[in-house]
């Protein structure tokens, strides 16, 4: 399978990059607006990744030729470039391709995170309004400390939310989740459950920061 990062600079783009490429076999492709900034992105992981032993496949691209190329699209870029992420790359999706936000809208004053919820529902819903209809979205990956995934000598036992109407598609993310070590997707529904989801990141966010020794906090269900 072909696995497009987009935003796959960043840090969410980063630990995804580094899990997927340690824990699967997966072809993946870093995508950014900066094709040069895609390539020395992805030629960092897997220098990474040869240095712990690991011949991983990764490669990268402009965000548009990366999700060109792709079955699964990651939209790992901040919710207030994911609708233009997506108007960028709408010729690039068929029917076949799967769309992945992880994105969460948050906004900060001196109390702390909070969610921005878009007047769409969440911002999931802003993603669905602006991709070609027939494309699955399905919502995932949202609650993962960016740091915490990034740091491959970090064992962590998380779970992931997953959501989305498409059951073939959000089964296929389910089963991509789960091959990334220590991590368990649990399915809670469709997309009308998505602000739900997202406004977990900022109440981690916010623990974490009150609280010593909980950095990079991640959240299981027990």
């Amino acid at each position: 399978m072909r696995i497009a990062l987009l935003g796959g600079t960043g840090d969410i783009g980063a630990g995804l990059a580094l899990r997927f490429g340690r824990d699967t076999d997966h072809e993946l492709l870093v995508g950014s607006r900066d094709p040069e900034k895609a390539r020395t992105s992805a030629d960092e992981y897997g220098t990474e990744l040869e240095d712990r032993g690991l011949d991983a496949a990764i490669k990268g691209f402009e965000n548009a030729m990366a999700a060109d190329r792709a079955d699964v699209v990651v939209l790992a870029v901040p919710a207030y470039h994911l609708v233009d992420t997506v108007e960028a790359i709408a010729d690039r999706l068929g029917p076949d391709t799967v769309l992945v936000s992880p994105a969460v809208g948050m906004k900060r004053d001196e109390s702390g995170f909070h969610y921005n919820r878009p007047g769409a529902g969440s911002v999931a819903a802003l993603a669905a309004e602006a991709k070609p209809d027939g494309v699955p979205l399905i919502g995932a990956f949202h609650n993962l400390p960016a740091g915490g995934l990034a740091d491959l000598d970090r064992d962590f036992e998380w779970d992931t939310l997953v959501f989305g109407d498409d059951a073939d598609a959000k089964s296929t993310v389910i089963d991509l989740a789960d091959e990334i070590r220590g991590l368990r997707p649990l399915d809670v529904g469709g997309l009308d459950n998505a602000a739900e989801v997202e406004s977990v990141t900022p109440l981690l966010i916010n623990v974490a920061m009150e609280n010593g020794g909980l950095h990079d906090l991640g959240v299981q269900f027990r």
